[in-house]
């Protein structure tokens, strides 16, 4: 018997009795169901949030979601490709969510989406039938994942016990060694593939014990596995945070920084970020030059854009919170290496990467590494209207300082390279007062102090344009 009917008219209705019977609706009994479903088929939970909290978990309900099986495609909305929950059938047999064919026909569409046909009838016959089957899949779908998190609940905090040696009766000693580490992969791995693992790791005394495990006597392999469990969303409360904020575990986590792997380092920056957003954290937790070292590695590996990502955050946390640091920072040519990367930077790292120059430019030692860097003016012109407005403003800061630094020298330079062309751009964009003010400013600031006969000639009719 054919899964779909052919309707006089041209289209096709799902043909319930051969879909189940064919099983392609995955509504069958498994093995080990036992009623076949009777029970999942009360429907505990109602179908939306059954979507919603699979969606969350990242069992996606959706094609190439990421369950364990696609969703069937006749439960697949025609409009939206979303699960549908209110199933509703035009005349022509096809179905569609009922929000969904609803607004269409409100914007005065008298045609199906689908086929393009004309209706001649256009009201919404409810598919009931088609419904209870999408009910009763995620609902067994839904069934699974329970299990399966609670397995992974239970697991978790097995782990966890193994490694503080409080496992049963008769008492265990703690993991050690190899077995130690493959207790910490294992755990890592589970909270990282299912976000609600950290609950039960955390509630089996998992923070003290990864806590405790950063220390002057542990190996890094023990120490980035433990990090790496702290940045999966392990809940970390004030105590646990300023346990780890003790110099011994800051020293440890800083040595990882400058000598793990990639995901290690990441890992660490992003603890160091957690730690700064404790309303008791010290600032001068971060005034460490083997941690802005170890940072500035990190944005300089040009490789991993998560690790630069990660890297520009963390500097522009610092500065923002330790005013003091930013003078360490440029001690260590942050400046000289940040203005040499901006032309090969993602484009998502070009403004945290401006952001950083500009909090480095407020100290004496960073407006001297400005202009005493040969590429400031030309990657700083070559910004200007390409990225986003923020990051003109913050290119325009940088060669004002420049500029006001030295006038007779980098004026010359900046319109060498294009900057009356630039700044002509910003003044006719539609980018905000202040910023035209600026460039303006800058622009007149170029022509008082250049004596190129060509030049002025360009200026003045860039003034004339004006």
């Amino acid at each position: 018997m054919p899964q779909f009917q052919e309707l006089p008219c041209g289209g096709q209705v799902l043909d319930i009795d051969a879909a189940l019977k064919d099983g392609i609706l995955g509504c069958g009994p498994e093995p080990g169901d036992g009623d076949g479903g009777g029970k999942q088929q009360q429907q505990p939970v109602e179908l939306r949030k059954m979507m919603d909290e699979l969606d969350a978990a990242g069992d996606a309900p959706g094609p190439g979601g990421g369950g364990d099986e696609a969703v069937p495609a006749v439960f697949i909305c025609p409009i939206s490709l979303e699960p549908m929950v209110d199933p509703a059938t035009l005349c022509t047999g096809q179905t569609y969510e009922r929000s969904n064919i609803a607004r269409w026909l409100a914007l005065g569409h008298r045609t199906c989406p689908t086929t393009m046909q004309e209706l001649w009838d256009d009201a919404l016959t409810p598919n009931a039938t088609l419904r209870q089957l999408i009910a009763a899949w995620f609902s067994r779908r839904y069934a699974r994942f329970k299990k399966r998190a609670a397995d992974f609940h239970g697991r978790a905090a097995d782990l966890v016990h193994a490694l503080r040696g409080t496992t049963a009766v008769p008492r265990r000693s703690p993991l050690k060694g190899k077995a130690r580490v493959a207790a910490l992969q294992e755990l890592r791995a589970l909270a990282a593939a299912h976000q609600s693992v950290t609950k039960a790791v955390a509630e089996a005394g998992g923070v003290a014990l990864l806590t405790s495990l950063l220390g002057p006597f542990t190996s890094h392999s023990v120490g980035s596995e433990a990090v790496a469990i702290l940045v999966c969303g392990v809940p970390l409360d004030a105590d646990a945070k300023a346990a780890l904020m003790q110099p011994a575990k800051v020293s440890l986590v800083v040595d990882m920084l400058n000598e793990g792997a990639v995901d290690t380092k990441i890992n660490c920056v992003r603890l160091f970020r957690i730690l700064m957003d404790e309303k008791a954290f010290r600032p001068e937790t971060v005034a460490s030059l083997s941690l802005l070292v170890g940072a500035m590695r990190l944005v300089r590996d040009k490789r991993h854009q998560d690790g630069v990502a990660a890297g520009l955050e963390l500097l522009n946390s610092i500065c923002a919170v330790h005013r003091p640091a930013r003078s360490m920072i440029v001690s260590i040519g942050a400046v000289q290496q940040l203005v040499e990367l901006l032309p090969e930077l993602a484009t998502e790292c070009v403004e945290p990467a401006l952001d950083v120059l500009d909090a480095l430019a407020a100290v004496p030692e960073g407006r001297m590494a400005l202009k005493d860097c040969p590429r400031t003016i030309p990657n700083a012109v070559r910004l200007l209207m390409r990225v986003s407005e923020a990051c003109t403003r913050r290119a325009l800061s940088m060669l004002w300082v420049v500029c006001r630094i030295v006038p007779e020298e980098s004026a010359p330079a900046a319109l060498e390279v294009g900057l009356a062309a630039k700044l002509l751009l910003v003044i006719q964009s539609g980018c905000g007062p202040e910023l035209k003010q600026q460039a303006s400013e800058l622009l007149k600031l170029c022509t008082m102090n250049c004596t190129s006969t060509a030049f002025l000639a360009k200026c003045k009719l860039t003034k004339t344009i004006q």
